[in-house]
Parts: structure tokens; C-alpha cells; sequence
């Protein structure tokens, strides 16, 4: 009999896109919202949970960036480097949601400050990753990414909803 699985540490959504725009400043008195956009590619939205430490990024980097889910041209999935194709990472803490009743409750995230300090992390090594990636430099791709702990505006141009979940 196996044993049961432990809690997960993280969990990622994938998306691929063929387009995406984020809102990462909203619109206030004397200036405009601020946006960050990529052309094709992968939104990574990410939450961290209780018990998460910096010792789980490169898997996750490495997993989420070499998961073969993007179609090229000739049909067949590679993954968003061999694509080459670009990045956008979204903090998502209701990721870590559990139904109780009819409410969403969040006890398993992560503290705040914790989070936000491993989603840098996570959003420094995927850049690095990605600059050591010659195919994505010569092609030009970018990465870019949300403010962590805000709400945030988000549209995407999809060719069908093509997300999957993954749990480290």
C-alpha cells in the first residue's frame, strides 16, 4: 500500500498564450496604469505554501520550464525554451485555496513576506535560465512578471485553454 502524498510546497498553473497583458500598477491620481505584456508563450501563475523554502526553486524552474506543452510549427510539443517562447510569471495565492462549506480559506499558504521573497527568487532564476538559453536569446523572447501580493488585471489571447497543474 503506497503512502499518501505529503502536502505540496508549491503549485503552478500553466497557460500557454499566444498573447498575454498584465496589469502590474493600477491607475492612480496623475499616472497610468503600468502593463507588462508577452507575444507567445507560457504564463506561469505560482503560490507557495507553508513549509516552502528556497531549496525547491531549480526544481520547479527546471520542471516548469522544460515541461514539453507548447506546439511548434511541424505539431510536435517542446517545451517554452525550445519553442522559443516567452514567459510570464503571475503570483496566484488562490492557488492554495481549499473549499470549506461554500468559502475559499487559505490557512496553507505561505506568510507573506516568505513568499514574496521565494517568488523573487523564482522569478531570478527563470530569467536566468531563459538568458542561458541561446535559441530564446537569438530569438528575442522575454520574461516578465506580476507584483506579488496585488490584484491584477490580466488578458489573454489563447488558442484554447490549455492549462495544466502541476504540485512540487
Amino acid at each position: 500500500m503506497a503512502a499518501p502524498n505529503p502536502s505540496p510546497l508549491a503549485r503552478a498553473l500553466l497557460q500557454q498564450c499566444l498573447r498575454a497583458r498584465l496589469q502590474v500598477k493600477p491607475a492612480e491620481p496623475g499616472s497610468e496604469a503600468r502593463w507588462v505584456e508577452i507575444q507567445r508563450g507560457l504564463i506561469i501563475y505560482v503560490c507557495f505554501f507553508k513549509g516552502a523554502s528556497e531549496d525547491i526553486i531549480p526544481q520547479m524552474v527546471n520542471t516548469l520550464l522544460n515541461v514539453k506543452l507548447s506546439e511548434n510549427e511541424g505539431g510536435k510539443y517542446v517545451s517554452v525554451l525550445d519553442l522559443p517562447g516567452s514567459i510570464l510569471v503571475i503570483p496566484q495565492a488562490t492557488l492554495g485555496g481549499k473549499l470549506k462549506g461554500r468559502s475559499m480559506q487559505y490557512h496553507a499558504n505561505i506568510e507573506k513576506e516568505i513568499g514574496l521573497e521565494l517568488y523573487s527568487k523564482f522569478v531570478i532564476q527563470c530569467e536566468r535560465q531563459l538568458a542561458a538559453n541561446a535559441k530564446c536569446a537569438e530569438a528575442g523572447v522575454v520574461l516578465k512578471h506580476g507584483t506579488y501580493g496585488n490584484r491584477q488585471v490580466l488578458r489573454v489571447d489563447t488558442n484554447g485553454p490549455f492549462t495544466h497543474l502541476i504540485e512540487f
